[in-house]
């Protein structure tokens, strides 16, 4: 497990440094920290299982999650200008209430804070997934019925 010390201490280098991201695995936990914006994911391990972790954000979105773009120059660029939605949990994501129903939001639609964009379910609950932000569907990430992990981005939007 990783002592608070050594988290800020990391948090620092990597910021100062300009590395865009420093992945580190110790006693079973494992530490990403991606240097482009202040962004910390901890991920414990089995043998960390029940221990309290660093406060975390959303990770920086990636091209990896998204369509091929046609310039990577003008990728970037775009991939900073958007807000990632980012789902909370691991399990299965759900684009709509059930299969006969439309999706929440599809891309080019509007969305206010708060609303309902998505459902993942984890252990046979429903967990409705709301935008933190308000603006515009640019992307609609994972396919239905996709497994998604904890921090991957599911929805980019464009803030208003």
């Amino acid at each position: 497990m990783f002592k608070f010390e050594e988290i800020c201490e990391l948090i620092q280098l990597v910021g100062s440094s300009g590395v865009v991201a420093v992945e580190v695995e110790h006693a079973g936990s494992r530490l990403r920290i991606e240097g482009r914006t202040p962004a910390v994911t901890a991920q414990a391990g089995p043998a960390a299982a029940g221990a309290s972790s660093a406060p975390q954000t959303a990770p920086v979105p990636s091209a990896a999650h998204g369509s091929a773009a046609p310039e990577p120059g003008a990728a970037a660029l775009d991939e900073e200008i958007l807000h990632p939605i980012s789902s909370p949990i691991v399990g299965t994501f759900y684009r709509a209430p059930n299969p006969d129903a439309d999706p929440y939001v599809k891309v080019g639609d509007f969305v206010e804070q708060g609303q309902t964009l998505c459902i993942v379910e984890a252990m046979k609950l429903m967990n409705e997934i709301e935008s933190d932000i308000s603006g515009t569907v640019v992307k609609v990430l994972p396919e239905n019925a996709q497994p998604v992990e904890y921090g991957e981005s599911l929805f980019m939007v464009r803030p208003v």
